[in-house]
């Protein structure tokens, strides 16, 4: 049963990410039934797209990353009742955009968590964006790992790099790679001035 589920969802996911039924209704949102869209027809504007089973609530899981990631954008949202999903609790889903990249969220129930196995780095262009990045993950629930990892509220995991720290670990000069190397094994959040 767990694997017919399984199954049934990718194939809802497939759907509302390229957005059949709906793929010819210039954007309009249709009051009379609870789907609303917010992008164009032809919703696959990237080659690969993360998608994140969360347990409930689509919505508010989008919500959360774009108070984050203040130049992001809800792209779509959808709730599918029970009958049309064959989940007993129905499903949700949501596309958005943060940092120009896509996320697709799928609220279908606690079949699934994350775990370290894939993280998400931001790229962070300075000591202060470092900070705010990781003191929004990490706040409300979020946890602070070691050398630079994070898990945010739904256990999703991060790394929270600044761009400069690439140039450390990768430097010529032997030296400045092993301080850099060797500081970030005991540091949580990376803190530059600490590893050059």
């Amino acid at each position: 049963m767990k694997k017919f589920i399984l199954e049934y969802l990718t194939g809802l996911m497939i759907v509302s990410v390229m957005g059949c039924g709906n793929s010819h209704n210039n954007s309009k949102i249709d009051t009379t039934s609870n789907q609303t869209s917010t992008k164009e027809p032809n919703m696959t504007t990237q080659k690969i797209t993360p998608y994140l089973w969360v347990e409930k609530d689509a919505k508010a899981v989008a919500d959360y990353y774009l108070s984050i990631f203040k130049d992001g954008k809800l792209k779509d949202f959808r709730k599918f009742d029970s009958e049309e999903s064959g989940n007993d609790a129905g499903i949700e889903t949501a596309v958005i955009e943060i940092a120009g990249m896509e996320f697709s969220i799928l609220a279908a129930g606690p079949l699934f968590k994350f775990n370290e196995a894939v993280s998400f780095v931001i790229n962070t262009k300075d000591q202060a964006e470092t900070d705010y990045y990781w003191e929004a993950l990490t706040k409300n629930g979020g946890e602070e790992g070691s050398c630079g990892w994070c898990k945010d509220k739904y256990g999703l995991s991060w790394q929270v790099v600044p761009t400069e720290y690439f140039e450390l670990i990768h430097s010529d000069d032997p030296i400045v790679r092993e301080k850099a190397m060797k500081n970030t094994l005991k540091q949580k959040k990376l803190i530059l001035s600490e590893l050059k």
